[in-house]
């Protein structure tokens, strides 16, 4: 592997024999193609390969096609020579990489040929030449791609694998001639003869499109059935002529209910026959990718050729059919900025080449995975398999079989259970208990100075074993992919069956002898082998001794920062007994159990010996009649060792000694952990909280909040009305950003703002009108005169005078049965009636907080002023097996509805306590984005497979759709219900927008249609009319006033929002690549705060719920607006609605006009 000479636009030329790509048996170094005739590559730094020598940069960059032969992986101004930015290259002919490149061709053409030789070249870590000059000096700040190409030739054939991994994809686009343009993937022959004395443009392929979202797309979709691999035909002898795409471009589905609210995979044709594919938002777990150190080749100007040599580290490797590279998996960043990565219970620590997760004292893993320590572990996974039994012609097949595991951690006992297994392969499957052999190792009981598997590499990792009975050479294999902790704290595991078994006839019991395995470890990956005995006892009364042989490969992904954390021992013996097998025929189930010690590999553990009596601390060791380390005793009968009382220093100071069986383990008392050697206990400082000491240096109180953020650290932020970072805040003025009623006056202050109607018009300067208007029927003289509150609502409480009653009305003023009084009394106000809720649900305590959906649940936030709370977060309604999208509150009865596609339906809840109530659970099929009316008490929905709008009253009774034309993939939606105006976003990928009506649908009307990507969620703010949207497609931020349409960035550079809400000068999104709550000051453009739940899964729909309703009224506010059914608030007043199943029900409608 040989590193080209860092630059920028530089060239590494390589005289190359790839025998596919020759039109006839000619000597090795002429290149026949699609391309012509070449002897060399020519290998440019810009991110593409040339088949002859390239013309200076101003003739191609940015241009597609090029006017010289070009295989351009991703094209344009990129720039290595910071130091960082790498392109490795080297002809390979290993069987382990062709083999590689065999697997991705097959998969794009099923039943093509195999590659004899192959090409490898890698850009890694290549930046926009564009940053280079504001480069802080270690370029670390910079985003960076990296990508590969492999050029692999057969007999008659060549092709082209692209990779484009996800995390290594970070910038689209790089500056040509002063502006941005988008990069470019394809081929190009160049410029051919034409007639006599002229050229023109050759053949030409086009894989990208001017727009960052066809290069976006490249790391997200794929044409070979492999995300972010794309694979072409090149070059087919004896012709050439034309390059063919990869025929398979559906990636595997997803599983679980979330897949219902994925983006639909569309594709679309582009000029030159290219193709873009859109793509899902949903994000399985990473591949593994790996690249070792390069060979430093010698550089020389002119050609140069490159020779194999010994050592050929494989940035091309065999897992399953994954071409990856490993700096991908951590990037050259520090804590700051990705602290969200690690586990809740784990600390970031900065190293000089980047940073790693550590699990804090008292929990075990790899930092991104962190469990508690002597926590019972459970997993749960699906089993697939094809498996012969015997001598059988046909397999055995069966899917998504469950499988549950259960590990006693303080003594490394591991359960599993596999269900449906048929009693055709159920007692064959008896010998196998490797099935839970890794599960195991992961968890099993560690000898002091030693590690189980999660203690290594945490819980998300790839086990491949092969299987071979003697002496039959049966062969089977087993595939298991563990994909890390769910949101039920359970790990994930995905197992698969391959092969043949040697036939256990079915009544027959198995017994497996006590085995050990030697685990053999490196940086990403782990090997170990053994031999295995069973013995197989038949219904007659014989038996029969059996063996199978097992090598088993588990690669991982590690931080390659911390070479002290990297210094695992390289060797240890794993050492099971007690292993326990059973096929329960009647109910098609088989289980295992086993005991797992994690150890030495000098000192064998204790053995099971059948012919002795065993107490409950009595076990034997059979070879050589001697005890095991750590017990004592004749041989047979051997006894533990209390450690901790035999050796009285075994623990140092500041710690206490736990003796376990076999081993002890030694924990540091309160106020002390471990230091970095794992032994050492040192003391902790005590924190110190300067909010209330008075220490901090934050602004003065009446300007600024001191928050206390654990231990001796704090958060300065400035009070509403009020920005800065905290230690100097400035007052805002409001009135430059159009706060009040356009027929009010702004007045600002310190802090606040007022606002106040201008002469001639009526209302609290928010909202002003002119002359008296008329909420509602006036009392009929000689009648009781209801009082009311300030926002024009009848008084939830009503008392008579002259007659001393009172009694308890609705919204209408109408009084509620039973409620009345006698005179020198308050009426009686009957407490909600509902479920006692879960103990880990909790009512909505007083304040206003956030909402969040969050898979099976809604959380909440509480907001201090408009700050996060995050101690005090709390799940407020517990919905298993549900996938919640969007949330809405109604700050009136305190109720919160959300949609939910499993069902699919609308539901509600009091957040004060009681369950989920139905609200409209017909005529759904994925409803997404949803908004409450408050004043006119009605709820509005989107559904982005029926592709409409609807409204229903908040029973659900009253319902009408108000749009169902030029609709693609409506998802959120929001109303002003003061002004009468509803907005949603359509993130319809070929022409995304977001629009805009009257809360009765008319009057509609596109806001924004330019410069749009993927307009997730929507938020108004009427203190400031400010529409604004969180869009993943464009990774930003944006907000206008709908009126004015003075439309601005308010944060840039976020990750992949999808909802989204407001409150005050913040603003609050949920992220699901980071999978957070995050905070962002509108007003300065910056990140304020982050909250990361601690159930670490996606977040959906946000919204914000007042511990009092904003101020405003409308039309419908009072008595329905003298509808007789739906009541909808238009800009000029209101518009009166029956319901799309009104038939046969006395109904009158008025659209538009004031009441």
């Amino acid at each position: 592997t040989v590193l080209v000479q860092p630059g920028q636009g530089l060239l590494q030329t390589l005289c190359c024999c790839l025998p596919g790509l020759l039109a006839y048996p000619v000597a090795c170094g002429l290149l026949v193609s699609l391309f012509g005739v070449c002897s060399t590559f020519q290998i440019n730094t810009n991110g593409f390969v040339a088949m002859a020598q390239p013309s200076a940069e101003s003739t191609y960059l940015g241009k597609m096609p090029a006017g010289f032969g070009m295989i351009a992986a991703l094209h344009g101004d990129l720039d290595t020579g910071d130091g960082v930015g790498k392109v490795y290259y080297r002809q390979d002919a290993s069987p382990a990489t062709l083999r590689q490149a065999a697997e991705q061709i097959n998969r794009a053409f099923p039943e093509d040929d195999e590659p004899e030789h192959a090409v490898v070249v890698t850009w890694v870590d290549v930046a926009s030449r564009q940053h280079h000059d504001h480069s802080r000096g270690d370029g670390l700040e910079k985003q960076r791609n990296s990508f590969q190409l492999v050029i692999a030739s057969a007999e008659t054939t060549s092709y082209a694998i692209l990779l484009y991994p996800r995390k290594g994809m970070q910038f689209a686009s790089t500056a040509v001639g002063g502006s941005s343009q988008a990069m470019q993937a394809g081929f190009s022959k160049g410029l051919v003869k034409y007639l006599v004395f002229s050229t023109r443009q050759g053949p030409y392929y086009r894989i990208t499109t001017e727009r960052e979202t066809s290069v976006r797309a490249l790391a997200e979709e794929t044409n070979s059935g492999k995300r972010g691999v794309w694979v072409y035909e090149i070059g087919t002898s004896p012709y050439f002529t034309s390059v063919a795409p990869g025929e398979v471009t559906d990636l595997p589905p997803d599983t679980g209910l979330e897949s219902r609210v994925s983006e639909e995979a569309t594709s679309k044709r582009y000029p030159g026959g290219g193709q873009q594919v859109t793509y899902s938002p949903y994000e399985p777990e990473e591949e593994v990718y790996r690249k070792e150190q390069p060979h430093q080749g010698p550089h020389h100007g002119g050609q140069f050729t490159v020779h194999t040599v010994q050592y050929q580290p494989q940035v091309v490797v065999v897992d399953d059919g994954d071409i990856n590279v490993d700096v991908f998996s951590y990037n050259s960043e520090t804590c700051a900025n990705n602290r969200n990565k690690c586990s809740t219970f784990a600390d970031c620590k900065d190293y000089a080449s980047g940073y790693c997760c550590h699990c804090r004292p008292g929990y075990y893993g790899n930092g991104i995975q962190c469990v508690s320590e002597g926590k019972p572990q459970r997993m749960n996974g699906k089993v697939n398999g094809r498996v012969y039994v015997g001598n059988s012609p046909s397999p055995v097949e069966f899917n998504s079989n469950d499988l549950h595991s259960y590990v006693v951690a303080n003594d490394g006992r591991a359960y599993v259970a596999i269900s449906t297994i048929p009693a055709r392969l159920g007692p064959s499957l008896q010998p196998l208990s490797a099935l839970g052999a890794v599960i195991g190792w992961a968890f099993a009981l560690e000898q002091p100075g030693y590690k189980n598997g999660f203690s290594i590499i945490g819980g998300e990792f790839t086990c491949q074993a092969e299987v071979t009975f003697l002496p039959a050479q049966e062969k089977l294999t087993i595939k298991q992919v563990f994909s890390g902790i769910d949101e039920h704290d359970h790990l994930v595991v995905s197992t698969t069956l391959e092969g043949r078994v040697p036939e256990v006839l079915r009544g027959s019991t198995v017994q497996i002898e006590p085995y050990s395995e030697i685990y053999q470890y490196s940086s990403n990956l782990i090997t170990s082998s053994s031999t295995r005995d069973y013995t197989v006892s038949l219904d007659d009364g014989s038996a029969e001794t059996r063996t199978y042989q097992w090598r088993q490969t588990i690669t991982f992904q590690s931080c390659p920062n911390d070479e002290a954390a990297r210094a695992v021992l390289p060797t240890q013996m794993l050492s099971v007994d007690q292993v326990f097998v059973m096929y329960d025929s009647n109910n098609e189930l088989i289980r295992y159990a086993m005991s797992n010690k994690i150890g030495n590999t000098v000192h064998h553990w204790l053995c099971f010996c059948p012919e002795v009596e065993n107490a409950v601390h009595q076990l034997c060791f059979c070879p050589g009649g001697q005890c095991a380390a750590g017990f004592t005793g004749d041989g047979r009968s051997c006894y533990d060792i209390d450690e901790c009382r035999e050796i009285p220093l075994a623990c140092g100071e500041h710690s206490v000694c736990n003796n376990q069986p076999g081993t002890f383990r030694c924990e540091c008392n309160d106020g002390y952990q471990f230091a970095s050697d794992g032994h050492t206990c040192i003391g902790v400082d005590r924190p110190v909280d300067h909010c209330a000491a008075g220490s901090h240096d934050c602004d003065i109180t009446e300007r600024a909040h001191c928050s206390y953020s654990g231990g001796s650290s704090y958060i300065c932020s400035c009070l509403p009305g009020f920005q800065g970072h905290g230690r100097v805040c400035q007052d805002i003025d409001e009135c430059q950003s159009a706060r009040c009623h356009q027929n009010a006056v702004c007045y600002n202050t310190q802090g606040s703002f007022t606002c106040q109607c201008r002469p001639g018009y009526y209302g609290d300067g928010f909202y002003c009108s002119s002359g008296s208007t008329e909420y509602g029927p006036q009392p009929v003289p000689g009648q009781y005169v209801p009082t009311c509150d300030s926002q024009g609502a009848y008084e939830a409480s009503q008392c008579h005078g002259s007659i001393g009653h009172c009694w308890c009305v609705d919204r209408n003023g109408l009084e509620i049965p039973g409620t009345r009084t006698g005179p020198g009394r308050g009426p009686t106000v009957r407490p909600a009636v509902g479920p006692t809720p879960r103990p880990d649900v909790y009512p909505l305590p007083p304040g206003t907080h956030l909402l969040f959906a969050q898979s099976g649940r809604i959380e909440f936030v509480p907001l201090e002023g408009y700050n996060m709370k995050k101690t005090e977060a709390r799940t407020v309604l517990h919905l298993p097996e549900k996938v919640i999208i969007g949330v809405a509150y109604d700050c009136v009865e305190k109720m919160v509805y959300w949609t939910d596609i499993t069902s699919p339906s609308i539901s509600k809840a009091n957040l004060q306590g009681g369950g989920a109530i139905p609200v409209i659970r017909s005529d759904l099929e994925s409803p997404e984005g949803i908004a409450i009316d408050h004043l006119g008490r009605t709820l509005f929905w989107t559904d982005s497979m029926k592709d409409r709008i609807e409204v229903a009253s908040l029973d659900g009774t009253k319902r009408r759709v108000l749009i169902d034309t030029n609709l693609v993939n409506p998802r959120a939606i929001i109303v002003d219900p003061v002004n009468g105006n509803m907005y949603w976003a359509d993130w319809n990928r070929d022409a995304p927008k977001i629009e805009t009506s009257a809360m009765d649908g008319t009057n509609r009307r596109v806001l924004v249609k330019d410069d749009l990507g993927l307009p997730n969620g929507l938020t108004y703010d009427p203190q400031s009319s400010q529409l604004c949207w969180a869009d993943a497609g464009t990774h930003m931020i944006e907000c206008m006033n709908p009126v004015q349409g003075d439309r601005r960035k308010a944060m840039g550079a976020i990750q992949y929002p999808f909802g989204i809400t407001s409150h005050g000068k913040n603003i609050y999104y949920t992220d699901w690549r980071r999978d957070a709550v995050i905070m962002v000051d509108r007003q300065a453009g910056t990140e304020t705060d982050v909250f990361l739940p601690q159930k670490q899964t996606r977040l959906y729909g946000i919204t914000t719920a007042y511990a009092q309703c904003p101020s405003g009224k409308n039309y419908c506010a009072v008595n329905n607006g003298g509808c007789t059914h739906l009541c909808l608030a238009t800009p000029r007043g209101r518009s009166c609605l029956c319901p799309n199943n009104a038939l046969g029900v006395s109904c009158v409608e008025s659209e538009g006009g004031r009441f």
